[in-house]
């Protein structure tokens, strides 16, 4: 008995889900054969080139004391409309807004308001008219003239419930742009956190330049290319990971304070806070090191916030982020024993700080030293325990092969990682300059690749041959300009503020 009562409800939901499918087939076929007429009828929507639009709808609403009473030409999409006989209500969103438009037959005329009533959810309209406030107080736009541009053949989403799916949100961002107002406001404000960082460093002597995106050699990061053949030059070439060593060489040629702003491809996974191409900005300034690097960090993400959130005390995710003060700062070593409890200031060889990692349920390979595992410890430990900005500083030598080491730590390099939230938001070093020592450095990462570490750099000659004519003393840095926009929107993915996310095929 329950047997059938299950199969009659399992056909009951397939004839509801196909006489659903049967509905909209049908209310997309009205809008195909409206669009049919009017090309019939010689008014084919899509042959308009243009419209002259005189102002946005929030800038009619935001200006209404000087345009009250005066005409304008507005264009955007119609999102709502209510016929009532003789006079109709629909409201148009743009750029900006959304504002009401009042359609009375008598100022539109019989035909255009006939027109008018035949108007889909989703069209593209022009509306010439005055401004005024209706007897409910809301400020509106009386319709002169009113002129179809394009007709959606889509449906949208119905406005109560608006779009949720986050899978068709990132997938037909298009439609999500549409259908919340919050989505299209974080990409305004990412354009805004873009162009501030452009002028503060703009404003410090620092010229925006261009580097490569096909590399023979991706180097700069511990991170797997993506790979592609060059057919004009029979090339096996890869996608950079990275704009560090190109950005070095314009050092070598006397471009002093240097910096891009790029997408770079890294064949990895996907989750809340990687994405396989994702943008990049490092900026390279000869004659200063790592300390002018957190100088200059501290204070550009300061004026950023400032310029584009109003305050650099901000809420992410619920928790209140100060970046109004000096940043914290603490060397890996002493995070390392401050949250896990390890000194590693007093272990003296790799197979010590390999017990040491076993005893506290570390995992890592065989051909990891000792640094490599203070590295693993912080990540197992700290990184999550750096919520206020914090720079952690002096990583070991084994993870930093293009790093000046500290002159009085030949284990340990000047450099050092921001973090907020605990997620890295910046890596910076004083460079290494030294090109007999970048030579070994290269070399030691030729031997970790031969022992299966697909993550290491590889030997770079012609850059080699740059650090050999000479690099002034520099520090470089570079910064994950998604993860800034996370902070500043409080976004909880990535995929939040990518207008188009990596995604897995529908099919798979």
């Amino acid at each position: 008995m329950a047997e059938e009562k299950n199969n009659a409800q399992g056909r009951g939901n397939a004839q509801a889900k196909n006489g659903a499918q049967q509905d909209m087939n049908q209310l997309l076929q009205i809008r195909r054969d409206k669009l049919s007429q009017l090309v019939e009828d010689g008014r084919n929507p899509f042959e308009i080139t243009k419209y002259d639009v005189t102002h946005h709808t929030t800038d009619v609403k935001e200006q209404y004391e000087e345009l009250e009473g005066k005409e304008v030409s507005v264009a955007g999409r119609l999102m709502s409309k209510r016929v009532m006989g003789k006079a109709s209500f629909c409201h148009i969103q743009d750029l900006k807004g959304t504002i009401q438009v009042y359609v009375a037959r008598d100022d539109l005329g019989e035909d255009a308001y006939k027109e008018f009533k035949k108007y889909d959810i989703g069209d593209i309209v022009g509306v010439q008219g005055f401004v005024f406030t209706t007897k409910t107080g809301e400020k509106s736009i009386h319709a002169k003239a009113m002129t179809l541009m394009t007709k959606s053949l889509q449906i949208l989403p119905e406005k109560f419930h608006g779009l949720t799916n986050t899978d068709i949100r990132y997938r037909q961002r298009y439609v999500d742009l549409i259908m919340n107002p919050e989505v299209k406001e974080t990409f305004i404000k990412r354009s805004q956190i873009i162009k501030e960082i452009r002028n503060f460093l703009d404003g410090r002597g620092f010229i925006e330049v261009e580097t490569p995106m096909l590399v023979s050699n991706a180097g700069g990061a511990a991170a797997r290319p993506f790979e592609t053949h060059y057919n004009a030059l029979d090339e096996d070439v890869k996608l950079r990971i990275s704009l560090e060593l190109y950005l070095k060489r314009l050092i070598v040629g006397g471009l002093e304070r240097v910096y891009e702003i790029g997408r770079v491809f890294r064949n990895e996974g996907v989750d809340t806070r990687h994405n396989p191409e994702f943008t990049l900005m490092e900026l390279y300034q000869a004659f200063t090191d790592y300390e002018g690097m957190m100088e200059l960090t501290e204070s550009m993400y300061r004026y950023v916030a400032e310029k584009v959130c109003g305050s650099a005390v901000l809420s992410y995710n619920g928790t209140v982020i100060d970046m109004s003060k000096p940043f914290e700062r603490i060397t890996m070593i002493d995070a390392v024993k401050k949250y896990a409890g390890v000194d590693f200031n007093e272990v003296k060889s790799d197979e010590e700080a390999k017990a040491l990692a076993k005893e506290h349920h570390v995992e890592f390979e065989d051909r990891h030293k000792k640094g490599d595992i203070i590295s693993l410890f912080f990540e197992e430990f700290c990184e999550d325990k750096m919520i206020q900005p914090t720079f952690v500083m002096d990583h070991p030598i084994e993870i930093s092969p293009l790093t000046k080491k500290k002159p009085d730590n030949p284990e340990l390099v000047e450099r050092f990682e921001l973090f907020i939230y605990g997620r890295e938001m910046a890596n910076a070093y004083s460079e290494l300059n030294d090109p007999i020592d970048q030579r070994e450095r290269f070399a030691a990462q030729e031997e970790l690749f031969a022992a299966g570490d697909e993550e290491a750099n590889h030997t770079d000659e012609d850059f080699l041959n740059a650090l050999e004519i000479g690099m002034p003393p520099t520090g470089g840095i570079g910064y994950g300009i998604d993860r800034l926009v996370m902070l500043l929107t409080d976004s909880q993915a990535i995929r939040d503020v990518l207008l188009f996310p990596t995604m897995k095929p529908i099919d798979k």
